[in-house]
């Protein structure tokens, strides 16, 4: 099934994939206020910047068992050692739906991947 909007998308799910995917989407909004959602690789994504492309969004994703969540490489790397008893990758985590979602652990980590992007949006505005 191919989703036109993050709404959709999460409506698609049944009971905890959707309870957490909706609470992680609660997370993205409380700290980046401004963002905007959209569909990216048929998951949710939710830019960091305005008109954000791959590179400034972050995206979640239901699982039967867990939640995705991909936050960037970089922030990925940052966070590694707080991540463990967490199935992770170079750019993701899962979060299984059998533990509550660290939440203070996820908005750290958006916070980051925010600050990491106005350093860099700020270094490229500097320049001109």
């Amino acid at each position: 099934m191919q989703f036109s909007d993050v709404e959709s998308y999460i409506q698609s799910f049944d009971g905890l994939t959707k309870e957490y995917l909706e609470e992680l989407r609660s997370i993205i909004h409380e700290v980046v206020p401004d963002t905007q959602e959209l569909i990216n690789y048929n998951i949710a994504a939710f830019t960091m910047v305005e008109g954000g492309k791959r590179e400034e969004q972050i995206m979640i994703a239901g699982y039967k068992s867990h939640i995705g969540f991909y936050p960037h490489p970089t922030t990925m790397e940052h966070f590694w050692n707080q991540l463990d008893g967490f199935k992770k990758a170079k750019g993701s985590v899962q979060f299984p739906l059998n533990k509550a979602l660290p939440k203070v652990l996820i908005i750290d980590m958006i916070e980051y991947r925010l600050k990491l992007l106005k350093e860099k949006n700020y270094r490229i505005h500097d320049r001109d």
